[in-house]
């Protein structure tokens, strides 16, 4: 194990990251809500994640609570802010090995980088497990290519198959712990038109761990 590199190391003054997000964010063609950071808990999540203040994650850590992308349709994970209560860190504790889950949608769709459970060749690729197949997809996309398409990417045409009329009302809501599980679920034939399908209010993890667990179910473990 590497030694633990401290605070005073990670945080750079000189050339941080969060000059360039924070451009990213102002010139944002989606709507982008930078939510406020506790100071002793950003610098416990640095200290937890490893990562300098350079890098774009390390900015997002240090510098926010987290972002909620289109009034929280997708969810960046930050240090935890009390309309996100969750870490990025802390969210990745008991999460299978080799992959570092950094954000997510309202439906259960979740963004994990590839720290080798997807093979040596995407290391540090960000994959999206895909509710509606439970089928962890390759983005092709590093953690700043991912924030960018978060931020200006045509989220209308990446999500065209999961938005109803209406959504953007029902999910100002919902804080970035929930999400809206559907009935049909999202992955059988009979879910497939998501405005008709029943919608409930459930915390993240839940999705999560039914999702996972409908994977291994079909297809066996990862």
């Amino acid at each position: 194990m590497p030694a633990t590199r401290p605070l005073s190391e990670l945080v750079n003054t000189q050339e941080p990251g969060w000059e360039l997000v924070s451009q990213w964010i102002r010139e944002a063609k989606n709507k982008v809500q930078v939510l406020p950071k506790t100071p002793a808990r950003a610098d416990s999540t640095l200290l937890a994640a490893q990562v300098t203040t350079r890098s774009p994650m390390g900015a997002v850590i240090y510098e926010t609570g987290g972002l909620l992308i289109e009034g929280g349709w997708l969810r960046v994970l930050g240090s935890g802010s009390p309309k996100m209560n969750r870490t990025l860190m802390g969210w990745n504790e008991g999460k299978p090995a080799g992959m570092l889950l950094v954000a997510d949608d309202v439906l259960g769709g979740f963004y994990a980088l590839n720290g080798g459970a997807f093979g040596q060749e995407s290391w540090g690729k960000v994959f999206y497990f895909a509710p509606d197949n439970l089928r962890w997809e390759a983005t092709n996309k590093s953690y700043s290519e991912f924030l960018l398409f978060c931020f200006s990417g045509d989220l209308q045409a990446y999500y065209r198959n999961l938005r109803w009329k209406g959504w953007e009302q029902e999910i100002s809501a919902l804080t970035g712990n929930q999400g809206l599980a559907c009935y049909p679920f999202l992955f059988t034939k009979e879910g497939k038109n998501v405005g008709k399908d029943k919608r409930g209010t459930v915390p993240i993890q839940e999705l999560w761990t039914f999702g996972q667990d409908m994977q291994q179910q079909l297809d066996g473990p990862l």
